[in-house]
């Protein structure tokens, strides 16, 4: 199918950017597929701001770049009305989410004023400004970049933010061979001026279309109730996971299975993309030690597989 070439393609491209990190590229691209906004949290310097523009150029969409600072004001993201006064009336000027991706980069340097003027965008793909709703463009994705909360001039981002990101990924550091690749190679800036659209929008619609078509069969369904579950019981986290967050995890996983190549999803994607989907929606109980991620982990490994 040409859709699938197109995509294989659109994995190569990534790749040959972003070195040494196939799976979570092919994270990435999932979640978009998926039709969800993409969190991509981990120090400065490994590539977060790389890969979202490489994502942006490579999906063929209309993308905007904001830097997110602790003076950026809900006005600079959303737009204005200013008073034109050959025109005798107020004429609203949108800002930069008037695009179908917007790159946030560094999104918690903001203050949560602004942070929160992305939520209605986000949750309906519209604005409201001065009392008027504007549709923003479709298809519209939010990828945001985060520092580490503990770097200083970071504020964290609201539940109710971090529940409409679809997935959060770290890259980590490269290991030796694709650090040496790194050092050798050409300036990844050079290699995003020349990086070429791989889909269109049509194409993205239709694989997107095929992504929902992929089947999740009862006993699949089972278990990720049985996880959902076990987030709500009051053992691993202070509160357990909403139904839009188990929906997107069934999204997500139906991507993943895309991606693969298989028309049907299995237990092992429910387990593989679990810890991107649902970590950053929950807090574990402060008797366990560990992190979100770690004790999502530590709850799949305590519920049997179908």
């Amino acid at each position: 199918m040409q859709a699938d070439t197109k995509l294989q393609q659109l994995l190569s491209q990534l790749n040959t950017v972003i070195a040494g990190k196939p799976q979570q590229v092919g994270h990435c691209v999932t979640c978009l597929l998926a039709g969800g906004h993409l969190l991509i949290e981990d120090v400065p310097g490994v590539g977060k701001t790389t890969l979202a523009h490489a994502l942006a150029r490579s999906f063929g969409l209309a993308f905007s770049r904001v830097q997110f600072t602790a003076d950026l004001m809900p006005g600079d993201l959303i737009g204005v009305s200013v008073y034109e006064r050959g025109k005798e009336g107020f004429v609203f000027h949108p800002g930069p989410v008037f695009t179908q991706v917007l790159l946030a980069d560094e999104i918690n340097r903001a203050s949560p004023k602004t942070q929160s003027a992305l939520l209605e965008a986000m949750e309906e793909q519209q604005v409201t400004v001065e009392g008027e709703t504007r549709a923003l463009p479709s298809p519209f994705f939010v990828i945001a970049t985060q520092n580490p909360l503990d770097q200083l001039g970071t504020y964290a981002l609201p539940e109710s933010q971090l529940d409409r990101f679809h997935m959060r990924i770290s890259l980590g550091y490269p290991d030796r061979a694709a650090e040496r690749s790194l050092l050798q190679g050409q300036d990844r800036r050079e290699m995003l001026s020349d990086l070429p659209a791989v889909l269109t929008p049509a194409d993205l619609a239709r694989l997107r279309q095929a992504v929902e078509a992929v089947h999740t069969a009862d006993p699949v369904l089972d278990y990720l109730q049985d996880l959902i579950a076990a987030t709500r019981n009051g053992h691993w986290f202070v509160q357990g996971l909403s139904p839009r967050a188990a929906l997107a995890v069934v999204r997500a996983a139906k991507a993943q299975a895309f991606v693969q190549g298989r028309e049907y999803v299995a237990p092992d994607d429910i387990v593989d993309i679990l810890p991107l989907t649902i970590a950053h929606r929950l807090v574990p109980v402060s008797t366990s030690g560990k992190g979100a991620t770690e004790q999502v982990r530590a709850m799949i490994d305590a519920v049997p597989l179908p």
